[in-house]
């Protein structure tokens, strides 16, 4: 059995309490662990360079070397998660190229779609390429609740900005995640996107008439742009 991946994370903030709640929420995610929590920003600088970090949460309110600054020195030899106070910076950390952006105080479902972006970003093998793993694990309306979903059960999956809807015939789980995310978790053989909002499930199709496709009774237009991959998908079956 292969071992899966560990990524290596480092969290860097001029506040020391900040880098113990990145701790918390990493001891709580599998796969990650937390390399170095510190405030000192040159410290980060080598722990990068020696090629010792995979991520690393940054807060951009430094008072030596601000966090935009430090993703220009190092950022392409690490990914990065921005952590700040302050939406204003949003724009400019996206510019370059970081993974995602958190703004504090950070909510546990916020950071979770944070590392599943991440995650995404790696094309891990392990989320797709496990055989013997079926299932996905999404997190629920209630704190700290997570419902685990057969991907033989989802029938199709809606999206609407950051939210996704999950349709299984038993029930609809609506969870705070992107539909490019989820895509990137599950298997590449059973699932297919067909619109900007809608992936479906292979197994699932009862009918595909003309531009639709119907899972049951819900017909989901099949847009121009996802055509080519889903007759091509369906004909490998």
């Amino acid at each position: 059995m292969t071992n899966a991946k560990i990524y290596r994370c480092l969290a860097l903030d001029d506040e020391l309490y900040a880098t113990h709640v990145i701790q918390t929420y990493l001891d709580q995610s599998p796969g990650f662990r937390l390399v170095k929590a510190t405030t000192d920003v040159y410290e980060g600088i080598r722990l990068v360079n020696e090629g010792l970090i995979d991520l690393v949460f940054l807060d951009i309110q430094m008072p030596e070397l601000n966090g935009l600054q430090f993703v220009k020195i190092c950022g392409a030899k690490c990914k990065v998660i921005l952590t700040t106070a302050y939406p204003d910076y949003a724009l400019a950390g996206f510019n370059l190229d970081v993974v995602d952006y958190l703004l504090k105080p950070i909510e546990p479902e916020r950071f979770a779609h944070a590392l599943a972006k991440f995650l995404a970003l790696q094309g891990d093998p392990s989320l797709r390429s496990d055989p013997a793993k079926d299932y996905i694990f999404l997190k629920g309306d209630a704190k700290n609740t997570f419902h685990r979903v057969a991907f033989g059960d989802i029938l199709y999956i809606e999206g609407l900005n950051n939210y996704i809807s999950v349709y299984t015939a038993q029930q609809r789980i609506v969870t705070y995640m992107a539909l490019k995310d989820i895509l990137a978790l599950l298997p590449a053989t059973q699932f297919c996107r067909v619109h900007r909002s809608y992936i479906i499930s292979l197994a699932h199709i009862r009918l595909i008439d003309g531009g639709r496709v119907y899972i049951g009774q819900k017909g989901i237009s099949i847009s121009d742009g996802y055509k080519s991959s889903f007759y091509r998908l369906i004909n490998r079956q």
